[in-house]
């Protein structure tokens, strides 16, 4: 394609993005107020009690962090063992205890079909604590080293996090310093590992 005719189709495809957004073009994965209200109603929670609804709102904004961090722990453990050992990281990387409790749950899972699986990889199958087993493992630790450089601390992130994110999940609510331990830890795990 020569220069110009790459420069105009370039300059079509943004000023169609611009006018796409101008028209009200929702981004991927809105949160919008529409969105908001109508899942609000799906849920029934005017019929609820306004305090524990307030509450629980609450900690869905600390249960969203600690979920993505969890999930990007998964996801970088998952790349670094890929890229080290190829596609059989799974069977040559993790202990044959966490592989079947985590296919264990898989399949109980996928026996209730109308559940939404919860990821491609096995993974997303593990419980949050399986993550450092598995970079702990003397054959997979040199991987997870250099970024990571003391495993003790590492544990004492993700136990942390951990028992924060078991509280909420089980309908209990974080004080603020519980609040103020997740950020910091969430912060000094990306300073160190990205």
């Amino acid at each position: 394609m020569p220069h110009d005719d790459l420069y105009s189709f370039t300059f079509k495809g943004l000023l169609t993005e611009e006018a796409l957004d101008k028209a009200g073009r929702k981004p991927k994965g809105d949160f919008s107020e529409e969105w908001r209200i109508e899942t609000y109603k799906r849920l029934g929670l005017s019929l609820m009690d306004e305090e524990l609804v307030v509450k629980s709102r609450k900690m869905a904004v600390v249960y969203t962090a600690i979920c993505a961090f969890e999930n990007s722990v998964r996801e970088f453990i998952a790349k670094k063992l890929l890229e080290e050992k190829g596609e059989n990281w799974w069977e040559d990387c993790v202990k044959k205890d966490i592989r079947t409790n985590a296919e264990n749950r898989k399949k109980a899972e996928k026996d209730v079909r109308w559940l939404t699986a919860r990821g491609d990889s096995m993974i997303y199958y593990t419980e949050f604590g399986d993550l450092i087993a598995v970079m702990a493992k003397p054959e997979n630790w040199a991987f997870f080293e250099v970024h990571i450089g003391n495993i003790d601390w590492a544990k004492q992130i993700i136990s942390t996090l951990e028992k924060s994110r078991n509280i909420i999940m089980h309908s209990g609510e974080l004080a603020p310093t519980d609040i103020e331990r997740v950020g910091m830890y969430i912060r000094d795990w990306i300073q160190q590992v990205g």
